[in-house]
């Protein structure tokens, strides 16, 4: 099994199964299992746990080497043994890696920011549809990509780019006019697995870009500071600069 695991904590059966669907038909996600309480889904979360032990439902009978632990709880507000914010707490409390997607029907204001400022990562209300589920899964994964791809430390352009994944729409707002994110993250992927300084012509060769192109990249990521920038000597005719990853 490979992917984002990802356990549904839902108490409505149809509701709880067509999560559950939705989760198989994306790819990069595993369905983990499935906890219809608080006390299942903590059962399942539990250090050590593998989901069967506290009555959690795990998928297909995973075999003994089925991986432990859950990167994405799609969690329900309201169930019959606990709120979602108290799952939340519990989570937060075990000092779990757990992230944590609310798919709710409850639209009270008050709640939205208290699970907010728990740490949720995404707030889906019922009903949707499998394209708002899909794209708010989707604009995590690109988020927890974001983060990580990256080294031990890490730049504020990086920070940006990964919260920014959360929010499609802005994604955008954060690049000049013209600049992709799919060729920004090529480049920056590129430029992280250099051991030396590189040019924008080199750059242009090896994603095949034009020299221009691949030169707005770099200079963009050399104004956020995600790249160092320095003179390239010994060339003739203009003088061409090369670009490191700023580590």
């Amino acid at each position: 099994m490979a992917g984002i695991r990802v356990l549904v904590v839902e108490d409505d059966p149809i509701a709880a199964d067509a999560h559950a669907e939705y989760v198989r038909r994306l790819d990069g996600f595993t369905l983990a299992g499935v906890a219809r309480t608080g006390a299942e889904a903590m059962a399942f979360l539990s250090p050590g746990s593998r989901g069967a032990a506290g009555g959690g439902k795990p998928v297909d009978s995973p075999p003994t080497d089925f991986p432990a632990g859950v990167d994405l709880v799609l969690l329900d507000m309201n169930l019959p043994d606990a709120h979602g914010l108290d799952i939340i707490r519990r989570i937060r409390g075990l000092g779990l890696p757990t992230d944590v997607i609310a798919i709710t029907a409850v639209r009270d204001l008050q709640v939205v920011r208290s699970a907010i400022s728990s740490g949720i990562v995404q707030y889906l209300i019922k009903p949707f549809t499998y394209s708002a589920f899909s794209e708010k899964l989707t604009s995590y994964e690109g988020f927890r990509n974001n983060l990580t791809g990256q080294a031990a430390s890490t730049t504020q352009s990086e920070v940006d780019h990964a919260l920014a994944a959360l929010r499609p729409a802005a994604s955008r707002a954060f690049l000049p006019k013209g600049l992709s994110e799919e060729t920004l993250r090529a480049v920056v992927q590129h430029l992280k697995g250099l051991t030396e300084p590189t040019s924008a012509l080199e750059i242009a060769e090896s994603l095949n870009l034009s020299r221009v192109t691949a030169r707005r990249y770099l200079e963009y990521l050399a104004e956020q500071e995600s790249a160092r920038r320095t003179p390239r000597y010994g060339t003739r005719g203009r003088p061409e600069f090369e670009y490191r990853w700023a580590r």
